[in-house]
């Protein structure tokens, strides 16, 4: 291989290790501008927008041993990687996608499973992952708040009885 070659997997093999998602974008008609935008709106989340040549996309992904995206890769393609919340990802593509008509998600690899646009569609619609952490520890934290409720319904009743009780008593003394 020609060392410009080499240089070329060997840098776009560097944005691969950036994440554990792969989107594949088409960006036909995308200007210098609107590419500066999205790029900026993914960096908040620390993914990446890259231009990339199909021929060393393969060589990069083969070389990482990640399955073969042959079929998402016709015509001009850019990969988005980085970032550590491929759902908040996704949906900040998806939306450029239909505000702008210009970007439009092919597919993916999100670990080592193939997504398909309406994967990345889906993806997009997922909460993020701060929410489902919290989702998730309000699922933990359920079992034990209903345990100490059970736990504190006996006291609670014994001192309703004898607040029962004591009004009755004042009741019948004035």
């Amino acid at each position: 291989m020609r060392p410009e070659k080499k240089y070329l997997v060997e840098s776009v093999d560097s944005h691969l290790a950036k994440g554990d998602y792969i989107f594949i974008t088409d960006y036909r008609g995308i200007t210098v501008k609107e590419t500066a935008l999205l790029r900026k709106d993914l960096a908040v989340q620390g993914a990446e927008f890259h231009v990339v040549k199909n021929s060393i996309f393969n060589v990069a992904v083969k070389k990482r041993g990640l399955p073969a995206l042959d079929d998402l890769l016709a015509g001009q393609v850019a990969i988005i990687v980085g970032g550590k919340n491929p759902s908040e990802v996704a949906k900040i593509v998806t939306k450029y996608a239909k505000d702008k008509d210009k970007v439009h998600p092919r597919g993916g690899l999100l670990g080592a499973s193939k997504l398909s646009a309406k994967d990345l569609e889906k993806l997009s619609t997922m909460p993020s992952i701060e929410v489902l952490k919290a989702q998730f520890l309000g699922l933990l934290n359920t079992p034990a708040q209903q345990l100490v409720r059970v736990i504190n319904a006996v006291p609670q009743g014994m001192i309703n009885v004898l607040d029962a009780k004591r009004r009755l008593a004042e009741d019948k003394v004035a």
